[in-house]
């Protein structure tokens, strides 16, 4: 860490002011319901920000303002304020400066404070809080804090500026696992979200934490979770991930991922993994078939950076919502959330078109977060190449697309805007949190605006400040508003100072989320299968809210007292429970192929048990987002999958070696006669181990029955192929003589 602070000239602010205004946009043409017609010639070319907003369409009634744009930000990718206000900014701007990736791992990327000092909304304070990173991906402000976590990097580290300046002065290690984390940056875990119920979430690993005596502590789920780039989380705590490989725009979120990892069909009725670009998208990895005739995107590949608005400054009709970025195809899809019966399912907001959408090539949405005054930003990495290397590799369909159209030259930009209703106006309150009590903190557990609601409620639970119980207690007991009731037994569990008796109340409470989360609640007091609590648990089993039953079966999952599973039983039996039912019957699967693997492994030689287990871990962590958790593939919409099954798959159960080269150096082009949209990246950063544990694993599991691959297999094919710097093609493959 350098001890380096910058201050924006007041030139550059001004400027930035003047890009606040409402910014008219190019005229367009509409066809006769109104849509804009696509714009089949973009501009390649590198845009000002004033420029970039006229290419930028939203639906009525909104307007865009900007707040920061480069130099002050280069290739951001995800926001987050502290208590006080003050923006960090995590900045990948070793990302892609080229088609073939070069310099990505250099330690030269860092995260960025920025401030508005007068209050009119532009950033216009900036101080290089940490330098010298690794493409930075996850960040979390505390009391002070901000928890940091590379890419390739598992360990997790706070940094806190300690004297004023701007700049980070001290470092600690608060989560600590030395194993370098090798898969491709584009598959690695996001996230870093304080939930509702005081855990911290991440995407890909089986893991959560909780924050407690200034350390991480992992909490292992039974299954990944899934997603890569993104994660969110609504007013009642369900959490929304994307998977970008798997091409699909929003999954997991029927339940919280501590209790399996479930999709159901129909959760996204109709063409809801259709976007509608309003400009040619050539850039896309699928290729051909990823485009309709007229060029523009037909499905989502780059998923990404969701969120959903739960602020107060924009239309009611807006909260609640679900926004989903999707960088290759220059827009952001609105999704209504819709609750039949306990079952969550995801609609366009509009017929045929996105909230947002842009013309200009550069423009690349990569996440969005409701914002402390009540507004929606937008983190736009204004890179050219969006997708990484392994995918832009020499024989790689985008190769080609990207220096036709020169994106590999736009880099070191970015911008971050602000979505502002037209009738109404942001709130203009600066928070001063890190410096109130914690019975100041208490008002804001009643605010509309979520950003207040959770900031109070994580940094009082940080705090571990009893003295404001009876305050809280208050709350729950006599508050009005659900929502307010809702943070207060949360923060009453985080301080280990919520009692029964008002958790039984909240059993009863007339509010269906207030009963529901106490539901939740009650896993921290099972411990002992309190039989009181149980039988206050027993008397939900027919609320008339489909949710609280639905919570109820997944609060007494792992629960083995007899009665608990009566009441799950009882729960899953009943045609009401529809999603209950599918769940625990995907979880009775989950549990019974674990035990028919753990059988065969028992079987096994030692060191073919560890591969397998291991390799278990791998699979499920990063080749299920392309290939299916069950190995048969994505289910696309009636399209084609976008990568192969491997259930019962012959070249899977032939000879490895063909399988060793084409996990090391990736394969592309077509496979039995059919072009998947994901090309098979490397892995060849990973050690051989890795490799075998990987390959050894598919090879024993899906109906397949063949051996296991050993770390001296993979070791030989790639020191034969040492020299090879491209993707194989099945051609090539076949070819080989065995």
């Amino acid at each position: 860490m350098r001890n380096k602070k910058i201050w924006i000239p007041s030139l550059v602010a001004l400027s930035m002011f003047v890009y606040t205004c409402k910014v008219t946009q190019y005229p367009v043409k509409r066809d006769a319901e109104g849509r804009i017609l696509v714009n089949p010639h973009p501009s390649k070319e590198y845009l000002s920000p004033e420029e970039s907003m006229k290419h930028i369409y939203l639906q009525k009634g909104y307007h865009l303002e900007l707040v920061a744009s480069e130099p002050m930000v280069s290739q951001p990718v995800a926001i987050a304020w502290d208590g006080d206000g003050r923006m960090y900014v995590a900045e990948m701007n070793t990302y892609m400066q080229d088609v073939n990736g070069s310099g990505e791992g250099k330690s030269t990327c860092k995260i960025v404070r920025m401030e508005d000092t007068n209050g009119d909304g532009v950033l216009d304070k900036e101080t290089v809080f940490i330098d010298s990173l690794v493409l930075p991906r996850m960040i979390l402000p505390l009391d002070g804090r901000l928890l940091v976590n590379e890419t390739y990097s598992n360990n997790i580290y706070s940094y806190e500026d300690t004297n004023g300046d701007g700049v980070a002065d001290v470092k600690k290690l608060v989560y600590s696992n030395d194993s370098r984390d090798g898969k491709n940056l584009e598959h690695q875990k996001s996230g870093l979200i304080w939930n509702l119920d005081n855990r911290i979430y991440v995407t890909v690993d089986p893991v959560r934490y909780r924050f407690t005596g200034d350390k991480l502590v992992a909490d292992s789920m039974q299954e990944s979770p899934g997603g890569q780039w993104g994660l969110t989380h609504d007013d009642f705590g369900r959490l929304y991930f994307s998977s970008a490989g798997g091409e699909t725009p929003a999954v997991n979120f029927q339940q919280n991922p501590y209790y399996g990892y479930l999709d159901l069909w129909g959760e996204l009725p109709g063409n809801f993994i259709e976007p509608w670009p309003i400009s040619a998208t050539p850039d896309v990895q699928g290729g051909l078939p990823r485009l309709r005739p007229d060029s523009t995107l037909n499905h989502f590949t780059a998923c990404t950076g969701q969120s959903v608005y739960t602020g107060d400054r924009l239309p009611a009709d807006m909260k609640g919502d679900l926004l989903i970025c999707e960088p290759v195809g220059r827009l952001i899809r609105r999704a209504k959330v819709i609750d039949s019966a306990g079952m969550i399912m995801l609609k366009n907001a509009y017929d045929r078109q996105e909230f947002l959408a842009s013309s200009d090539m550069n423009f690349r949405p990569v996440n969005t977060v409701t914002g402390p005054d009540g507004c929606l930003y937008i983190v736009d990495m204004y890179h050219g190449i969006i997708q990484e290397s392994a995918w832009t590799a020499k024989g790689s369909y985008l190769r080609p697309q990207i220096l036709r159209a020169g994106l590999d030259r736009n880099i070191g930009r970015g911008r971050i805007y602000r979505v502002v209703a037209n009738k109404i106006k942001p709130n203009k309150e600066k928070p001063h949190m890190l410096e109130q009590s914690s019975a100041e903190l208490v008002q804001y557990l009643s605010n509309p605006n979520s950003w207040w609601r959770e900031t109070a409620q994580k940094l009082i639970v940080l705090r571990g400040d009893k003295s404001v119980v009876p305050a809280l207690e208050n709350l729950a007991n006599t508050s009005p508003n659900p929502l307010a009731r809702i943070h207060a037994l949360w923060t009453l569990n985080g301080l280990g100072a919520l009692n029964e008796n008002l958790l039984f109340k909240a059993l009863k409470d007339e509010n269906a989320q207030v009963r529901k989360t106490a539901v939740w609640i009650s896993e921290d007091f099972m411990s002992n299968n309190n039989p009181v609590l149980l039988d206050k648990l027993d008397a939900l089993k027919d609320d008339t809210s489909a949710d609280v039953r639905l919570q109820l079966g997944l609060s007494l999952r792992y629960n083995k007292n007899d009665k608990a599973q009566g009441i799950v039983t009882y729960l899953a039996n009943n045609p009401a429970n529809g999603t209950l039912a599918k769940s625990q019957k995907k979880y009775d699967d989950v549990m019974a192929a674990r035990e028919l693997i753990a059988a065969k492994e028992r079987m096994m030689r030692e060191a073919d048990r560890l591969l397998v287990t291991n390799g278990a871990v791998i699979f499920k962590s990063l080749c299920a987002s392309c290939h299916g958790e069950d190995g048969k593939g994505i289910n696309n919409g009636g399209k084609t999958p976008p990568a192969p099954p491997l259930a019962n798959n012959k070249d899977v159960n032939g000879n490895p070696d063909k399988l060793i080269r084409i996990l090391l150096y990736g394969l592309t082009g077509p496979l039995d006669g059919k072009i998947y949209a994901n090309i098979m990246p490397a892995l060849n950063g990973n050690d051989d181990n890795y490799i075998a544990s990987a390959i050894s694993y598919i090879r024993s599991d899906f109906g397949n029955k063949a051996h296991t691959v050993t770390a001296e297999q993979v070791k030989k094919i790639r020191e034969e192929n040492a020299a090879r710097t491209k993707s194989w093609t099945m051609d090539e493959l076949n070819a080989i003589k065995k």
